[in-house]
């Protein structure tokens, strides 16, 4: 199953592998070349295809937990100051997503969305100090019955040049469902009210829809 986001991109893929492999064979005779040719052509067919995949995965949903809004490493688990919208302490998680992750945003809690802002920006690596503040990015806010205002972050990386978000103040939104999209490699911070209890710890692999990030009774 693959990601509407990447429809455009996968028809294309498909029609340059298409024509590769028809015109090598018309026109190179050379053998090794020809098949050099059609086997690099498969790999990027074969990337593009895994980059958008989107599997489908059951969500235990409960306003108890917060989950992980995508796949990749836990990268940052730290109090720090948030300043765009709580302009307070905030505890932070970040999830980085190399270009092999599933690049699927989805919501992390069940909620009320209460801020949704897209920040044009540059393209630092994804790890970089300064992304969160300079790359291209979304802030979205969701009010939680229990955990109160949680902000995530979608931050475009070096490669992503196109960041989708599908959250928008006023929706009523629920957990694990299609949040966004962030093509070609990126990061997701979460700003968590202090005293969360945080489950996991840094370098951790975390699945998006599955991996529970913080709990609250």
């Amino acid at each position: 199953m693959f990601h509407k986001e990447g429809a455009k991109i996968i028809m294309i893929a498909l029609t340059v592998t298409v024509a590769v492999v028809l015109l090598t064979e018309h026109y190179i005779e050379t053998l090794w070349l020809l098949k050099a040719l059609q086997v690099l052509t498969l790999i990027f067919l074969v990337l593009i295809l895994q980059f958008f995949r989107n599997p489908k995965r059951i969500v235990e949903v409960t306003d108890h937990n917060i989950i992980a809004p995508v796949d990749g490493k836990v990268v940052v688990i730290e109090e720090v100051y948030e300043s765009e919208y709580f302009k307070d302490q905030r505890l932070q998680v970040s999830i980085f997503m190399s270009p092999i992750n599933v690049h699927v945003t989805r919501y992390a809690l069940n909620g009320l969305v209460k801020f949704s802002k897209y920040h044009p920006g540059k393209y630092l690596v994804a790890w970089h100090p300064k992304a969160s503040e300079e790359n291209e990015r979304t802030t979205v806010v969701i009010e939680n019955t229990l955990f109160g205002e949680v902000l995530y972050r979608q931050i475009a990386g070096a490669l992503a040049r196109r960041i989708v978000n599908y959250a928008k103040e006023g929706m009523q939104v629920v957990q694990g469902t299609d949040a966004g999209f962030i093509k070609f490699g990126s990061r997701v911070d979460l700003f968590l009210p202090i005293g969360t209890d945080v489950k996991v710890k840094l370098n951790e692999k975390a699945i998006g829809g599955k991996t529970i990030i913080a709990t609250k009774a």
